[in-house]
């Protein structure tokens, strides 16, 4: 595949997971919190709140893996994804808040059943990164984190397709979770963490929170003139 493949490849995947994936996520409708500058006062990197570092390292490991970075725009850890979803974990989304969380838990249901997991989102990436870590160090001796690029996209896939199994963990419903808040991180307005300097909406022509641009509705495929805005600049 040429680089020009590549690149729309990337540009067509993010456009549609733009329009797929609710705000809301996979566990259910909650809000965002809202974020400070990415960079704290003196230049320091984010810090995170939630996660521990060996779970921080995985969190950008995995999510640089699945929105690696490009001609067209930023990658996850340029975007500040990590920073969106570890800020998610303190709000009331990242408890569990904002749905039924009581049993009888059906894992097997279909998914028109909604949520069958006893996991709240902080308890599954909590539980799901242990027993990846776990998993990782039987098969290689090596930590998700440490693993080359090409090793990371293998159990990625792995974990995608239900083939890997983890202890207490079902591996298809984390990497559902952690796909799905990486993909709301990279697109979410910059107030809440992630989508750093608007990277993602300038690559795929967003205007933001504009007030107005009716006047370009009725022109598919021309490229909007203005660059876009966040909530709080509009």
């Amino acid at each position: 595949m040429s680089n020009d493949d590549v690149s729309a490849s990337r540009r067509s995947f993010l456009t549609f997971a733009l329009a797929a994936v609710p705000a809301a996520g996979l566990l259910g409708a909650g809000t965002m919190v809202p974020a400070a500058r990415a960079l704290a006062a003196g230049g320091k990197p984010y810090e995170p709140h939630y996660f521990t570092p060996d779970e921080w390292a995985f969190v950008k490991a995995a999510t640089d893996r699945l929105i690696p970075p490009s001609e067209d725009g930023p990658g996850a850890l340029e975007a500040g994804v990590p920073e969106f979803i570890d800020r998610q974990m303190d709000d009331a989304y990242g408890h569990g808040g904002y749905w039924y969380m009581h049993g009888p838990f059906v894992p097997d249901a279909p998914a028109t059943l909604g949520y069958q997991l006893r996991f709240t989102p902080r308890e599954l990436y909590r539980s799901g990164i242990a027993a990846l870590d776990r998993w990782c160090r039987s098969h290689g001796g090596k930590p998700f984190h440490e693993r080359d690029a090409d090793a990371r996209d293998a159990i990625l896939a792995r974990m995608e397709d239900g083939s890997l199994a983890l202890d207490g963990v079902p591996a298809k419903a984390f990497f559902t979770q952690l796909l799905d808040n990486a993909k709301e991180g990279y697109f979410a307005d910059p107030m809440y963490g992630g989508n750093r300097g608007m990277g993602s909406w300038k690559m795929i022509g967003f205007p933001g929170a504009r007030a107005d641009f009716e006047d370009w509705l009725d022109r598919p495929g021309a490229v909007y003139p203005l660059g876009p805005v966040s909530i709080k600049e509009a």
